[in-house]
């Protein structure tokens, strides 16, 4: 709302002024500031009014959900709510009062960038809501990583948003010099920041891509070229792994995000494949019983199922059998104990059979 020429010549508050006036027999300027004050009780009370009805509302809508993003966001409207009434309420209450009228275009502008600031505000601020939301849905094991990383999100975009503000209160008035140098100042500054600050930004939105995208969390056991080991932070511009030799690797998010990187928590199950050897006067019935009784034992340890067990080759120094099965276990662990279970019960089969595993051996042939 203007200032200029609104409710200073309306009807209702000259009515009202020369009423004072007479009744009250005080001067023009004295039953200014009254009506003034009369029109700032009557708008905070209609405000007031106003406010309890939202608010009831409001909570009666938060009390039927169970998650806390709609009592962030009811928080919010208040808090704008009663910001908003308060503005409303001191522009109406100035707009009686003549001897501002030098000052009107100063005291429009100044509301006019108020409602600007508290329109960005409001924008940043349930923004800011959404990505905490979102941040506690998606990672609910991996809360400091996600509280980190939502921070400087946040940053960003309340910096952005703020800035964009700026933009537009330079451009609705008329400050061509100014507006100018600022946008002259602010792409030679962001050219010399950008050339500066290359390889922290590039780690910056590193980051920001692991956040968004998660190839990968906090916990996760991953492959990066030849380094092997266990997510133990996500930072702004590096990422610590923890090796599976103990030491710990720091990497930059630029690497991570330009390298292959292979995550094993998403592996559901394992594929095994290995071999093993019976020597050459194994009998044909012994070499038919291998078969069944590999994938037997596979079926019999918890975890793991068979795929198929076949005599595939003709080795240099051995009769070969293809072995693949599965282990339902993401982790290298559980894939170390079951394979050790069928290593000890295959020889141990074996031994009760009778069949000779194949190894190399010093063989001396003498011709006769």
């Amino acid at each position: 709302m203007s200032l200029n020429g609104t409710a200073t010549n309306t009807t209702a508050v000259n009515a009202l002024n020369k009423a004072f006036q007479q009744t009250l027999n005080i001067s023009h300027v004295s039953s200014e500031i009254l009506v003034s004050v009369l029109i700032f009780s009557i708008i905070s009370l209609v405000g007031w009014g106003v406010y309890i009805v939202v608010n009831r509302y409001v909570n009666r809508w938060v009390e039927k959900t169970a998650t806390t993003l709609d009592d962030k966001i009811a928080n919010t409207i208040k808090v704008l709510m009663i910001i908003l009434i308060s503005i409303l309420v001191i522009q109406f209450a100035l707009s009686p009062l003549s001897f501002l009228e030098p000052y009107n275009h100063v005291l429009d502008s100044l509301f006019l960038i108020v409602q600007i600031v508290l329109v960005a505000y409001a924008v940043s601020k349930v923004t800011n809501i959404f990505i905490d939301g979102f941040t506690e849905k998606a990672t609910p094991k991996d809360g400091k990583n996600s509280r980190h990383s939502s921070f400087i999100l946040k940053k960003v975009i309340t910096a952005v948003v703020f800035i964009i503000a700026f933009l537009i209160i330079l451009s609705l008035f008329e400050l061509p010099g100014v507006w100018q140098t600022t946008l002259a100042g602010a792409g030679i500054g962001g050219i010399v920041i950008a050339f500066s600050l290359q390889s922290t930004l590039s780690d910056l939105f590193s980051a920001l891509y692991i956040y968004f995208d998660r190839p990968f969390e906090i916990g996760d056991f991953i492959a990066v070229g030849e380094h092997w080991g266990t997510v133990k932070n996500i930072g702004i511009l590096t990422t610590r792994l923890q090796l599976l030799q103990g030491e710990e690797l720091v990497i930059s998010n630029k690497e991570l995000t330009s390298t292959y990187v292979r995550n094993f928590r998403k592996l559901q199950k394992r594929r095994i494949v290995f071999n093993i050897g019976v020597t050459y006067d194994t009998p044909n019935e012994k070499l038919r019983k291998i078969p069944p009784m590999i994938i037997d034992i596979i079926k019999n340890i918890k975890g793991a199922s068979p795929q198929f067990v076949n005599f595939n080759e003709f080795g240099e120094y051995s009769l070969k059998f293809f072995i693949s099965y599965f282990v339902h276990a993401p982790d290298y662990g559980s894939y170390l104990e079951v394979q050790q279970q069928i290593n000890l019960a295959i020889r141990e089969a074996f031994e009760r059979e009778g069949i000779e595993m194949a190894y190399l051996k010093n063989v001396t042939f003498i011709k006769r």
